[in-house]
């Protein structure tokens, strides 16, 4: 069953039992995507409104943004599932088989994917929710903070499914090319802190 048509109480059960899918990255993807949805709210909040008509074409284009963005998170808790199973199943392999090594390299890679993909998509949303921050209703101002916050802790949570797996691969020059990527899309979800701080800012 494709994790993201369960209910929440569904997957949650799933995630808190001893099946290994989803796991961290997939808890990334839904959280993430909760939070590009809270974007969504605060520029649907916005658009059509007097007082904001003259960022009305900025807005739009962020709710269009903003959804496509949360789609695609919760495409992501799919493929993080998908992109550790050749991983589980390169564990499998006999120690003393000498393909064991490049089939676990090749499994570790692949599993890099789709939390990278999370982290990118989480800064991108970020980006969305800092302006959305700025120019969106008032009245939603919190909820562009707390869209800032969850984005910001699912693209981290996103990078440990990273690390995780680049810390296991033989061939370090591939996992300093990963790690690094990794790293540049941390530094981008820093913006998050600011953004809370910013709208914390505005409430008190």
């Amino acid at each position: 069953m494709d994790d993201m048509n369960r209910s929440c109480r569904d997957f949650t059960a799933v995630l808190a039992s001893g099946e290994p899918t989803p796991g961290g990255g997939g808890a990334a993807a839904l959280c993430g995507a909760v939070g590009a949805a809270l974007c969504g709210m605060v520029a649907s909040l916005t658009t059509g409104r007097k007082r904001y008509e003259a960022v009305e074409t900025e807005i739009q284009q962020l709710l269009k943004r903003t959804n496509a963005l949360q789609d695609e998170l919760l495409e992501q808790a799919a493929a993080d599932a998908e992109g550790f199973l050749p991983l589980r199943r390169a564990y499998g392999i006999p120690k003393d088989d000498p393909a064991r090594e490049s089939v676990m390299q090749r499994a570790a890679e692949a599993a890099c994917a789709a939390p990278l993909r999370i982290m990118e998509l989480c800064a991108d949303a970020l980006d969305a929710a800092g302006r959305l921050a700025d120019i969106g209703s008032r009245l939603a101002v919190s909820d562009a903070g707390c869209a800032a916050a969850i984005l910001k802790g699912a693209l981290e949570a996103a990078s440990l499914n990273v690390l995780v797996n680049t810390k296991t691969m033989t061939d370090r020059a591939a996992a300093q090319r990963l790690n690094e990527r990794c790293f540049a899309l941390l530094e981008r979800g820093a913006e998050g802190e600011r953004i809370f701080r910013a709208v914390r800012g505005q409430l008190t």
